[in-house]
């Protein structure tokens, strides 16, 4: 316990127990309270000159508007500098517990030791409010004379449960581990000690991203969504999103400093040094180049915007609506960051590159990428493949949709071909991808929608949801919905284009295989089978062919076997088709082409580039992302290889009747001339087991 010589020194020691907080933002209590001695950088009060992106952070840390703050951004940016300000403004004008978190003890200890106890030593204001002792000044427990109290410690379930806190604080978070004794991740533990304040409790973290990317292909669904990773750029996400822009100094444009806008001479003689040291940024907007001594200017300028926002630096307006959330979540790059120069960003990013050439080792690459320059690392097993953003920069505008929704088709296209995935299990659809195939193999995307309806009516009058698997019945509306589904051309004739062929995956859930062969069997009883096929993927390394017929036959012989031999289903060599898909995906001139309408979302080209291609195994999908367009594309490639088809001896001079212009293709129907309709509500109407012949 504290001693006292006379009532008097005992009523103020204990005054600020009683005093009401001051209104003062943490910003202003550090530039006022926090004192630094740093020889040779910084000597007297806490400054923003370098850092002035730390001060919203900072500010958000009393606002009853939010619980959590995490901040992301990379070394010598100041941040570790936030929780010793947040202490200043705590202790000296508004009292409360607090915790502060590091990753292990004895880096505790050492902050403790070292951060800590300069700033007690030099700030007097702050070391003033110290209760005198030992016992209530040591390493990991600092008491003060308002009562409140200062735990430092690291993440054990022990530590992180079991108290009430107010206010809390991870330092360098992403070197946790990501789950403390089974119990939950350290930010979550650590947050449920200030729930019961609501409100009035804060939680906040701070890290250099530390966690690799999970999905290469993944693409941002908002411009400041961070990747699919774990640690603070998780955190981030859930958050507010806010990013830290500059306004070029050339067009006035806004733009986010990160270091891929960094820009440096690629030199004969490989000098790293001297390659680093010519180090420029260049606007993204226009291209201007400036130089490293204007960062602090550009910093000082600097405006951090939420997502769902714009910033106009002409008028320092911010339009948009912001994202909504009870975390305010920043994320800033390396080329803002107050000590430190570009230069020395290039130099290292170098130094590992040619490292991970010489060795393989991917470590000084990782590290450089995440604490210097601030952004979340794409591991190189991962970085082969296409990029999502590489398909949807080729997408064109061949018309969108006409009175009725349905999409247009694009001049080139010969015929239609419709590609179905049976998904069964979750939520049950047939996933259908309409093709048009065009002079030269060129493939476009026509249409891509789900059917998730089945005709089954409930008690109610509402159509039941789709079930392939358990409902034989449900597999009729593949005849109305996609064999008989005709498009619009775009040429402003009001003709329409039927589906020429339909290839139809039969595998699945247990039930769709069966439910499969038998709408095969009714199409063929009703003579409609000739334009309806059952395909199935089946990788092999001794086949060479990518597509042959196979006639399935169990064992059991008798009318309830699922395949007795009947049934064709034709067996795509996907090892083999893929390639040839990767490579017409890889191509940007006619001819072998994959081609993309201007409205096709950005779901499209994510599950296109989904899968890769390992040595080993073939292709794979590392991620476990959504990839039916890969498949379903890959089904279109297949089936123009049916003896139907065979899309590689078609004399485009001279092709087949039903892949000839549009004039002369029965396909084609329509318009100001009454031509062969393949709709179910047209009177003339030619039946299906009629179009095989036609067609030839």
């Amino acid at each position: 316990m504290p001693t006292y010589n006379s009532i008097e020194e005992m009523i103020l020691a204990t005054a600020d127990a009683v005093r009401p907080p001051e209104r003062i933002s943490v910003s202003e209590a550090a530039e006022r309270y926090h004192i630094v001695k740093n020889p040779g950088q910084h000597e007297g009060p806490f400054s923003l000159d370098k850092t002035p992106y730390l001060r919203e952070p900072m500010d958000v840390l009393t606002s009853l508007d939010f619980r959590y703050m995490t901040f992301a951004g990379p070394a010598r940016t100041g941040k570790s500098a936030m929780m010793i300000n947040w202490l200043c403004h705590t202790a000296i004008t508004d009292p409360a517990d607090m915790m502060v978190v590091h990753m292990a003890q004895h880096t505790a200890r050492d902050w403790s030791q070292a951060d800590l106890a300069k700033a007690l030593r030099n700030s007097p204001e702050l070391r003033s409010r110290l209760t005198p002792g030992r016992q209530n000044d040591n390493v990991f427990d600092k008491h003060f004379l308002s009562g409140m109290r200062l735990l430092v410690t690291w993440p054990t379930i022990n530590n992180l449960s079991g108290k009430t806190i107010p206010r809390l604080w991870l330092m360098d978070m992403d070197r946790m581990p990501l789950d403390v004794d089974g119990e939950g991740s350290p930010f979550d533990l650590a947050a449920k000690r200030a729930q019961t304040f609501r409100r009035y409790g804060m939680c906040a973290a701070e890290a250099s991203p530390g966690y690799d990317i999970e999905d290469p292909k993944w693409m941002a669904n908002d411009p400041h969504e961070a990747p699919p990773t774990k640690g603070v750029l998780s955190l981030y996400n859930r958050g507010d999103r806010r990013r830290w822009y500059w306004a070029c100094p050339h067009c006035g444009s806004a733009f986010q400093p990160q270091f891929k806008l960094l820009v440096w001479p690629n030199l004969e003689t490989k000098d790293i040094m001297e390659m680093a040291e010519q180090t420029e940024m260049a606007c993204p907007h226009c291209g201007g180049l400036m130089k490293p001594s204007q960062q602090r200017e550009l910093n000082r300028g600097g405006k951090w915007v939420k997502s769902g926002q714009v910033w106009h630096p002409e008028t320092d307006e911010i339009t948009g609506t912001p994202r909504r959330s009870d975390m305010a979540s920043f994320w800033m790059f390396g080329p803002a960051a107050g000590f430190t120069d570009w230069p020395e960003l290039v130099k290292k990013y170098l130094n590992a590159l040619n490292d991970f050439e010489a060795t393989g080792d991917e470590g000084p690459l990782r590290t450089t990428v995440n604490v210097d320059q601030g952004e979340a690392y794409l591991p190189k097993t991962l970085e082969g493949g296409r990029l999502p953003e590489t398909l949807k920069a080729r997408a064109e505008d061949w018309g969108g949709h006409d009175a009725n929704g349905d999409p247009y088709v694009p001049e080139p296209v010969r015929f239609l071909v419709a590609t179905v995935d049976v998904q069964a299990g979750g939520r049950p659809s047939f996933v259908v991808h309409i093709f048009g195939i065009g002079v030269g193999f060129d493939i476009y995307h026509v249409d891509m929608f789900k059917i998730t309806k089945s005709a089954r009516l409930n008690e109610v009058g509402e159509r039941e949801g789709l079930d392939p698997a358990a409902h034989p019945e449900d597999w009729e509306l593949l005849v109305d919905q996609v064999m008989e589904r005709s498009y619009p051309l775009n040429d402003q004739s009001g003709r329409r284009m039927a589906v020429k062929i339909v290839a139809c995956d039969s595998g699945g859930a247990d039930g769709v295989t069966a439910n499969a062969y038998d709408f095969y069997r009714k199409l063929r009883s009703e003579g409609k089978s000739d334009r309806f096929h059952l395909v199935k993927g089946s990788p092999s390394r001794t086949e060479t062919a990518p597509l042959r017929v196979s006639y399935p036959n169990a064992q059991q012989k008798d009318r309830f076997a699922i395949a007795r031999g009947d049934v064709p289903v034709w067996l795509v060599n996907s090892n083999i088709v893929k390639d040839q898909v990767s490579n017409m995906l890889g191509r940007d001139e006619t001819g072998r082409q994959v081609r993309f309408p201007r409205w096709a979302q950005d779901w499209l080209y994510s599950q296109l580039t989904t899968e890769i291609r390992d040595p080993q195994k073939g292709w794979i999908n590392p991620s476990r992302r959504r990839n039916e367009a890969f498949d379903l594309l890959a089904y279109c490639v297949a089936i123009c290889d049916h003896p139907d088809v065979r899309i590689r001896f078609i004399d485009w001079q001279n092709p087949p009747v039903w892949a000839a212009p549009w004039d002369e293709n029965p396909l084609v129907f329509g318009g100001e001339e009454t031509a062969p309709a393949l709709m179910s509500d047209s009177k003339e109407a030619i039946p299906l087991e009629d179009l095989g012949s036609l067609l030839g």
